[in-house]
């Protein structure tokens, strides 16, 4: 997406203007325009020339941002720093001191009999002349609204400053007017004409209505700058400068001047400049600007270390492995940044509203003012009536309701290492009814770890991990890293082995100072005859429980076994549970077999397990998933890319080190389920903050203008004076930027526990059977086939090694004809429970 700074924009109408201008360019596939940041992002093969040009024709001007990630950010931030409100607090200031003098004519005098220069008191043509100086200046000061709004009605685009134009200079030329009517009167003599005019003057009303239009721009821009916080907070991390070795000396550069293979320095206390790989040292790295963990990660040789991160104890030499645009940081800015330059798809109604809004406004009032002189009230009357309209009408809180809470939300997101990529990813993440895990990395921590030792009779745990440790050493495979791990958290150096041969599929054999040793699965110890029934049964058990049970043994007698695992992450398991909480059902996909992967459920606490997946077939169980609700898959976001695009929401899980995932639309700095739920929650309350501010801009203008118009005069006496008409469409745009700040309170990990009833497709039950005459996996296949088949059968775990079958149920579903189905397969059914 090409990214285009856009100036000249007022308020939504002009968004609308452009985004409509630009979308006619041909090769233009898309185009989004953000009021709030004043950029617009560009999709298509249309050249820049062309598109420029298209911006420039609407009346508003833009030019492309195309620098180097060091300037690009600079500019970025520099674009997001608030000059508005410091320019808009003088004018208010200057409008301020010469209104106080103005009302004090107008409405002091006049009303309140406050006292006069002697001669002034009884000169009303003098009062007149004063008060349209002043109001005069005031309007000077304010004269970018005039600006503004008359080039855009030039246009035939007409925007908010339109209607404050109109009905300031509506207001102070029929004052004009008024008062050289007074002059004639005075010539005449016809004091009671003369007097009459004053109270036709609306001076104090055409400065009224743009210095309070003022004062909630202003407070509108200081809103709208704290929306944009969390972007400026990023940008602000980006180190400046980086110590680089240059022909073996230190030397300090900028950032932009690091170069992938450069070799950098970071000592205790400094930014981490780049991305790279630690070459020496140690230390502990501060990465809470990236991910919001607030625990310091080891780094040693090898270990990854990113952009801004700090470090805070050890000193580090690092090679540059990623630099620019292409850091950790740089991509998290673009994201944040494209997120905002996006729309979500509710923000497509208001957009609609906006195109037409302000034309329509200018027609109501142009019928408020025929209608009341038609119904025989004055001129100034009738004309009060119609500007009322144009100063309450304000389609910027219409304009502004989607994208504040959409920039609010994502930075609130950001500041915790959640990264939604787009508007609409936010929006529809609060959507899904059904979460798809992945089990390895995601559910589990994907490094398998030994978790249980069971020494044979006569032999220690020392004994038999000293074994282990030897066998392995020489292995490759990743059981045996988890092996020599738990060894040397021990203290157990490995012992050498002569005549080592690694037998794929089954196991491992060699030498120990001459005497043979063997590990491996249990059946190919059982091949050697060297399992007693106590061994088989715990591994079995071992099995049972989702673990991989190795078996090691040493002149032929069993040292014992050791139960390798996937383990689960610590807070997996709750995630969960908050997930079902919020009437999500939960699905994992593996690609282990049956057993394991039911055992791994069940601790899990998912509602359906679905094994013997292939990373291949991930996405097809998805596009079978998705016709049951709103599907969002949550994976490590590279080998289940396929699965990741076809889901409603891809979310990438412990992404950290690589966020540009094409596939994913939401992206988990953390390796933590725990954000998962945290996510959802953020989507779910930023789209509830969208609908609150929708109602508010919407109910606003159905009750602001109808009352402006004068409606309910006739039935309440309900009259609108035009300057708390502008009081009021100040505050309406303030109150929607406001009302989305709120989401930077907003507790997402807080869980909510509020059990929501359940269809019942999402009531679980699992049926557990034994069934004889199973061989193979072809049996395996058989058996699964058949129960699958079964009405209300969700999945069936089936295997032959343990003879059983775990049966997930979504309805009604009776033993009887789960037997009838296994038997009709041509198997034994022996119990069902």
């Amino acid at each position: 997406m090409k990214q285009y700074t856009v100036t000249g924009m007022s308020c939504a109408a002009c968004s609308a203007r452009v985004e409509k201008a630009v979308s006619k360019v041909p090769g233009v596939t898309e185009c989004s325009v953000s009021l709030l940041t004043n950029s617009m992002g560009v999709e298509g093969t249309a050249s820049v020339q062309a598109v420029v040009k298209a911006v420039e024709d609407a009346g508003y001007h833009a030019e492309p941002k195309e620098a180097s990630a060091a300037e690009q950010r600079s500019s970025q931030e520099d674009a997001l720093l608030d000059r508005e409100t410091p320019r808009l607090r003088r004018r208010l200031i200057a409008s301020v001191g010469f209104l106080l003098v103005l009302m004090y004519l107008s409405m002091g005098h006049m009303m309140w009999n406050w006292p006069l220069p002697a001669a002034w008191a009884e000169n009303h043509i003098a009062m007149g002349l004063v008060e349209l100086l002043l109001t005069a200046i005031i309007l000077v000061i304010n004269q970018r609204f005039f600006i503004s709004g008359f080039q855009s009605l030039w246009h035939r685009a007409p925007n908010m400053d339109t209607l404050v134009a109109l009905g300031s200079a509506a207001a102070f030329l029929y004052s004009t007017y008024a008062l050289f009517a007074m002059t004639d009167a005075q010539l005449r003599g016809d004091m009671d004409a003369v007097m009459g005019y004053m109270h036709d003057f609306y001076f104090e009303s055409a400065a009224m209505i743009v210095t309070l239009i003022t004062v909630g721009k202003m407070l509108e821009a200081r809103a709208k700058g704290k929306t944009t916080n969390a972007l400026k907070a990023l940008m602000r991390l980006a180190p400046k400068t980086a110590v680089v070795l240059r022909d073996g000396a230190e030397t300090e550069v900028p950032i932009a001047a690091v170069r992938k293979g450069d070799v950098f320095l970071v000592r205790p206390g400094e930014n981490i400049p780049v991305d790279g790989v630690v070459l020496s040292g140690s230390s502990a790295v501060n990465e809470a600007a990236l991910t919001g963990e607030s625990l310091p990660v080891d780094k040693a040789e090898g270990d990854l270390v990113s952009a801004a991160t700090v470090n805070q104890s050890g000193f580090l030499q690092c090679e540059a492995t990623r630099v620019g645009e292409d850091t950790t940081l740089s991509q998290i800015i673009r994201m944040v940044s494209d997120a905002a330059a996006t729309k979500a798809p509710i923000a497509k109604i208001a957009d609609r509203v906006s195109g037409v809004f302000v034309p329509i406004v200018i027609a109501i009032a142009a019928v408020t003012f025929a209608v009341w002189l038609f119904a025989g009230e004055s001129v100034g009357y009738a004309l009060a009536r119609g500007i009322s309209v144009l100063v309450i009408s304000c389609p910027c809180a219409l304009g502004l309701a989607t994208p504040v809470a959409i920039m609010v939300g994502n930075g609130a997101g950001a500041k915790h290492g959640i990264l939604f990529k787009t508007a609409e990813s936010l929006e529809e993440t609060g959507k899904v009814t059904l979460v798809a895990l992945d089990k390895t990395g995601t559910i589990t921590a994907g490094e398998p770890e030994v978790t249980d030792l069971f020494p044979a009779p006569g032999v220690s745990e020392t004994e038999l991990l000293a074994l282990a440790a030897a066998l392995e050493a020489k292995s490759e495979h990743p059981l045996a890293k988890a092996v020599l791990k738990r060894a040397q958290e021990a203290g157990i150096a490995p012992a050498a082995v002569s005549d080592f041969t690694a037998l794929p599929g089954s196991g491992l054999s060699a030498k120990q100072n001459g005497v043979p040793v063997y590990g491996g699965s249990l059946k190919f110890l059982k091949e050697q005859g060297l399992v007693s029934a106590e061994i088989e049964n715990q591994a079995e058990a071992f099995a049972t429980a989702g673990k991989t049970p190795l078996l090691f043994c040493r002149d032929r007698t069993v040292f014992g076994i050791l139960a390798v695992a996937d383990v689960m992450k610590p807070d997996s398991p709750r995630a969960i549970r908050e997930l079902r909480e919020m009437g999500i059902r939960v699905v994992m996909l593996t690609g282990d077999n049956a057993r394991t992967a039911a055992a791994i459920g069940k601790e899990a606490g998912v509602d359906e397990v679905i094994a013997d997946v292939l990373p291949d077939g991930k996405e097809q169980v998805i596009r079978s998933l998705r016709e049951k609700g709103r599907v969002a898959m949550v994976g490590d976001g590279i080998n289940d890319a396929p699965a990741l695009t076809r889901a409603d929401i891809g979310i990438a899980i412990g992404a950290g080190s690589d966020v540009a995932i094409d596939a994913a639309d939401v992206v988990l700095m953390k390796n933590r389920l725990s954000d998962v739920p945290a996510a959802i929650r953020l989507s779910r309350a930023t789209l509830r903050n969208i609908h609150e501010n929708l109602f508010w801009a919407f109910i606003y203008n159905v009750i602001g203008i109808p009352l402006a118009a004068g409606v309910w005069i006739p039935v309440f006496g309900w009259t609108l004076n035009p300057m708390f008409g502008a009081a009021a469409m100040s505050l309406s745009s303030f109150c929607v930027v406001s009302n989305a700040l709120r989401l930077n309170f907003f507790q997402m990990y807080r869980a909510r526990p509020k059990k929501i009833k359940q269809t019942e497709d999402a009531k679980m039950t699992e049926i557990t059977m034994k069934i004889d005459g199973m061989m193979c996996g072809h049996c395996e296949a058989r058996v699964k086939a058949a129960l699958e088949g079964v009405s209300g059968v969700s999945s069936a775990a089936v295997s032959h090694e343990s003879g059983t079958a775990v049966v997930s149920c979504t309805g009604k579903v009776t033993q009887k004809k789960l037997r009838r189905a296994v038997e009709d397969a041509g198997y034994t059914v022996v119990s069902c429970r």
